[in-house]
């Protein structure tokens, strides 16, 4: 990362906000960041609001030639939520350097670049085409492809799968690395471990749960790909107790999201040990959503006297004491 970003990415942030967090090395004005997938590549969302107000976003998924996805229906809605299976559409990683990210350098916010691939290959052309221009401050590597060198397997399912992607990128690039963890994984604390070990510096937590919608007159599924990934409010305790569960286990940040819908569910993921949050599923149906968790998180920091960083993991459970009954009644 050059110094201009560096420099540029640090004074973005005021030093007396009680918004302002670090990750990676990166400081953010305020912990909201609408995720990749949800928000386009940014510009979308220009004619709502300026996105230097914002402490980041994710870009859609960015692979190394164009993909157009899916085919239809790609959205289901469900109870408190949605499936989804776009299929990863997105314009390819050249022509976002080339028509997205100069319009992007305008605006005083982290870009994070979003980055998947179907090999290990693939992940490390799509960095490399990014690290050659400039404007980007960190890359969120999705994981929960499937690696098609390796059987089909998801490279999110698998620590040692997850471990090398993670260990390959880290080896090409300055750059922040974020890892997003997909809760589909038999354990995600152990993929967490392992792409910690592999030099990730942040995480993600979490991508999409797979569900299934059966239309029951035609007996077939709602979505043309039959599965989908399952987002929204119906998520939210399923994500925040994995970032509580993988907060206890990893010492870098993490970055929580799954269904947060106003400034109380972001607070969630930070007491549970979320360093920032991302914004999703709301992003459709309230577009200015992120706004609004700024300003909830701020009104509740000050009213305290406190900060976002001192609240991160300031969750505390319930101690189950194993004292007789008796101790326990005064008696």
């Amino acid at each position: 990362m050059s110094s201009e970003s560096t420099s540029h990415a640090q004074a973005s942030s005021p030093v007396d906000s009680p918004l302002s967090v670090t990750i990676a090395g990166l400081t953010f004005k305020n912990p909201v960041i609408p995720a990749s997938g949800t928000f386009g590549y940014g510009l979308e969302f220009l004619p709502l609001f300026d996105l230097s107000r914002l402490g980041g976003f994710c870009t859609k998924g960015l692979s190394p030639q164009p993909l157009k996805g899916n085919p239809p229906p790609r959205i289901v809605e469900t109870p408190a939520g949605m499936l989804n299976a776009i299929g990863l559409q997105n314009i390819g990683v050249r022509a976002f350097v080339a028509e997205k990210l100069p319009l992007l350098r305008a605006y005083d916010t982290h870009v994070i670049a979003n980055v998947f691939g179907f090999s290990i290959e693939d992940f490390l052309e799509v960095v490399a085409v990014l690290d050659d221009a400039e404007g980007v401050s960190a890359y969120e590597l999705n994981i929960s492809c499937p690696n098609v060198k390796e059987g089909g397997t998801q490279f999110g399912n698998d620590p040692r799968l997850a471990a090398r992607v993670t260990e390959a990128v880290k080896s090409r690039t300055r750059r922040p690395v974020i890892v997003k963890l997909s809760p589909n994984a038999p354990s995600v604390v152990e993929v967490s471990r392992a792409v910690e070990q592999a030099g990730a510096d942040a995480l993600s937590l979490v991508n999409t749960f797979v569900g299934l919608s059966i239309d029951v007159y035609t007996h077939r599924p709602r979505l043309g790909f039959t599965t989908g990934g399952l987002s929204g409010p119906a998520i939210r305790p399923l994500a925040v107790r994995m970032v509580y569960e993988v907060s206890q286990a990893v010492s870098i940040p993490r970055l929580g999201m799954g269904g947060i819908t106003n400034w109380m569910d972001a607070l969630e993921f930070i007491l549970a040990g979320a360093t920032a949050v991302q914004l999703g599923t709301i992003n459709y149906t309230e577009p200015c959503a992120a706004l609004h968790v700024i300003e909830g998180l701020e009104a509740y920091c000050r009213e305290r006297e406190t900060t976002i960083t001192a609240l991160v993991g300031a969750f505390r459970p319930h101690v189950v004491s194993t004292e007789p009954a008796s101790h326990q009644a005064g008696s």
